[in-house]
């Protein structure tokens, strides 16, 4: 961890001097919110992840039939598409989008912020990051800015500071989401091609200061511990100084890779043009295949949708099992999960979306030691003899040997770990030592039986091999 300055001046050269705090790294699962007025017609035509539709329609598809019931307001734009047709039956042709504003404000009156906190801390989160304002330019906070067009664009709940409160009480962190670079109510052009998407980020000094404004005024009222940009900034804003001042705010702060205000290729696929700095990289419905530097979260949705679709059913949501997996691959990697929430208008959580958080929290209760507070080992990933693969975790004084299966018979067999005499090897949630044996240099465990009901099974092997 690299020393902080007294104070962050507003230069490239400070800025990078922020360390990325212990917080942020022993985390490793938030919580990711999208919720807005495109909860009220909650609806995408596909149930598809973005890659699929991708490859199996191209581009065109995808942004008519796009799978992220967030774009809503762009897919609507498409007079022949799906979301066309299913708005004009549901709603009437003549149903601006605009006019979600109050049916949303009436729904999410009945919504408590606590119901939320406590589920999240629950599904064993660390943090939870909240849209305070999507691509259709809708605020979820009483802000004395305001929006540039259209007076009273903005919920009159705070809906942002009263989940800020509730998290913060029930001992999470609280981070906010903001597009700044892409704003439909300012530049409507209809994004139907990939190069559009950054076509259209907005520019100039009036635009700067407006997302400047409000993200100053977010973190001034909340304190957030992220800052979660998306779909780039706008072209010509002064990011350092928004960044020193909020490190200046928040020294525990983290910011993450989407701030970038002039077009670079991304560095991967599942990403967006980085910014000048950051503290995470943001791969998207993707992961990496070895550990990486440089720290990652990857965020994606229960299902192939951020906000929620009502067309999502149990063949569309992942179940607790898939994430359980997905968790353990990414952090031995470096990574962190920001899994995501689409509540309903009215701030309810669909019950298969409960399920998942629910079954990952109770197998972090058992196998967490596992997993927060760790770092990457010298290497991720292993198959055992029998086939089944592992993901390594390393504790301060332990290693993590997390089996994505079940193994068949009595024994596992991890390959090439040469181990010390008196090494410990214990499986979480059992109680006792198990007894092991080299095989070469392997390291031969003896289970208890039964050990099946667990999607993942942690093994604590103390002290670190080779330390």
């Amino acid at each position: 961890m690299s020393q902080a300055p007294e104070r962050y001046e507003p230069t490239l050269e400070s800025i990078r001097q922020h360390p990325l705090p212990d917080w942020y790294q022993d985390a490793k699962l938030g919580i990711f919110v999208h919720w807005g007025l495109y909860s009220v017609p909650a609806f995408a035509a596909s149930r598809k992840d973005p890659f699929q539709v991708i490859a199996e329609g191209g581009f065109d598809k995808y942004f008519r039939e796009n799978p992220y019931a967030e774009w809503y307001l762009n897919t609507l734009k498409f007079a022949d598409g799906p979301t066309r047709a299913y708005h004009d039956r549901a709603f009437g042709a003549g149903f601006a989008y605009e006019d979600f504003q109050p049916i949303f404000e009436r729904e999410s009156a009945k919504w408590v912020a606590d119901d939320w906190a406590r589920l999240f801390r629950d599904a064993g989160a660390g943090y939870v990051v909240l849209t305070a304002k999507h691509t259709d330019g809708y605020l979820l906070w009483p802000s004395r800015v305001g929006n540039l067009v259209r007076p009273g664009y903005q919920s009159t709940r705070d809906l942002v500071g009263e989940l800020v409160a509730a998290v913060r009480e029930r001992g999470l962190r609280a981070g906010l989401y903001y597009t700044g670079g892409m704003d439909w109510l300012l530049n409507p052009e209809r994004i139907d091609e990939p190069q559009k998407i950054y076509s259209t980020i907005l520019e100039g000094p009036k635009y700067a200061a407006y997302a400047d404004a409000h993200w100053r005024e977010l973190i001034e009222r909340y304190r957030p511990s992220v800052l979660w940009g998306d779909i780039m900034y706008v072209r010509g804003a002064d990011v350092a100084a928004l960044f020193a001042d909020y490190y200046d705010r928040v020294p525990d702060g983290v910011v993450n890779d989407r701030f970038a205000t002039e077009f670079a290729p991304p560095k991967r696929p599942g990403m967006q043009p980085p910014g000048i700095h950051y503290d995470f990289l943001t791969p998207e419905y993707a992961t990496f295949p070895d550990v990486e530097r440089e720290k990652w979260e990857t965020c994606r949705g229960i299902s192939s949708s951020f906000g929620f679709n009502r067309l999502d059913d149990a063949d569309s949501y992942l179940s607790a099992d898939a994430v359980i997996r997905m968790l353990a691959d990414i952090v031995s990697k470096n990574g962190n999960l920001l899994l995501n929430v689409g509540p309903r208008a009215d701030g309810s959580i669909h019950e298969l979306q409960r399920a998942c958080l629910l079954g990952l929290g109770a197998w972090l209760a058992v196998n967490g030691e596992g997993i927060r507070g760790t770092r990457p080992w010298r290497r991720a990933e292993s198959t055992t003899a029998c086939g089944v693969p592992v993901r390594f975790t390393r504790g301060t004084d332990a290693l993590y040997a997390l089996l994505l299966d079940t193994p068949h018979g009595d024994e596992v067999r991890l390959r090439d770990l040469p181990v010390a005499d008196g090494t410990t090897v214990q499986l979480l949630g059992h109680a006792g030592r198990l007894t092991w044996r080299r095989a070469d240099d392997d390291l031969v465990v003896r289970l208890p039986a039964p050990i099946s009901g667990q999607p993942v099974h942690a093994l604590r092997i103390a002290p670190l091999p080779g330390a």
